[in-house]
């Protein structure tokens, strides 16, 4: 009866925690410094991937890239993936998915925007701050994308 108890529990635990890779680009300095104006235009791009490694620990790397531009001109560019081992057992398939897609990226996010935040601080431009995100709530729209298009390819394909 234990060992069913044992087998039936689920674990969760945060390993480790680390910079994949990371880069900074500022190919307008040192003029950019000069126009005195700060008024750029920025795009966020992020992403999730999990990998399992080996039986009940899966890597997860967000992937946060950060574009200021101003007119055809980049300003900065920020490209980081913020990585984590996640010790996962007792979850089943559906649970697993949902926590290495959104519990995850959440716990390395903060990790992340702290990282970003300082690079470009020490670029030598104004403080940024990446405001906080909601890594489930992306996780169930993605899932209920995925849904509806394979629902779209069902219909399409039955209509031929």
């Amino acid at each position: 009866m234990a060992e069913q108890e044992q087998a039936n529990s689920k674990h969760l635990a945060i390993s480790k925690i680390y910079v994949k890779d990371f880069s900074f680009e500022s190919p307008q300095a040192p003029l950019v410094f000069k126009t005195g104006e700060w008024t750029p235009q920025t795009n966020l791009n992020l992403r999730s991937a999990a990998t399992p490694i080996e039986e009940g620990i899966h890597e997860v790397v967000l992937t946060i890239t950060v574009e200021a531009k101003e007119e055809d001109k980049t300003l900065f560019l920020v490209e980081l993936q913020q990585a984590g081992l996640f010790e996962l057992a007792g979850y089943g398939e559906e649970e697993l998915a949902a926590i290495v897609g959104g519990f995850c990226p959440s716990i390395l996010f903060p990790y992340a925007r702290e990282a970003i935040a300082t690079v470009i601080q020490k670029g030598g431009f104004p403080e940024f701050v990446l405001q906080p995100i909601n890594f489930d709530a992306l996780y169930m729209q993605t899932q209920q994308q995925k849904a509806a298009a394979a629902a779209g390819e069902v219909t399409s394909a039955e209509a031929h």
